[in-house]
């Protein structure tokens, strides 16, 4: 499994739009061989432009915005987890890029801890029912 690293790859993979939804996370993914529209530095194009994703792999990326997880030790547990869940379901995701983007806040009155074992259960359990939707399906969609 690979990481986004690049803006231009968070931005290519975001434009594609959602794939799968829970109520505090949004999954994006984008096929590999997408270039970031309207992109006219030479690095992009041409015969001999470098593509946007080297390897043929699960890319992964976390986006966890101060304005859903004000904390600082939040969104590094939720990135954490992020990656940990994507990890376990690599086998079963498609050869694309996907980001998981935080799209709403945990209510800090049920979670009281920035770092407790509650938050961390919740946040795991929604992120492999996030994955969980689209685990199988883009193993079907690679094999068409």
């Amino acid at each position: 499994m690979q990481r986004l690293k690049t803006r231009p790859q968070f931005q290519v993979t975001l434009a594609c739009g959602i794939v799968s939804r829970t109520a505090h996370f949004a999954l994006h993914r984008s096929p590999l061989d997408r270039s970031p529209a309207g992109d006219s530095r030479p690095d992009h194009a041409g015969p001999d432009a470098r593509p946007l994703f080297g390897v043929q792999d699960v890319w992964v990326g976390a986006m966890v915005p101060k304005r859903w997880a004000r904390r600082a030790v939040t969104r590094n547990t939720i990135k954490r987890q992020i990656y940990q869940v994507s990890a376990t379901f690599e086998p079963r995701l498609a050869a694309a890029a996907h980001v998981v983007r935080l799209r709403a806040t945990f209510d800090r009155s049920q979670f009281i801890s920035a770092t407790s074992d509650v938050l961390k259960r919740a946040v795991r359990a929604e992120l492999e029912q996030l994955f969980g939707r689209v685990a199988d399906t883009g193993l079907a969609e690679q094999a068409a």
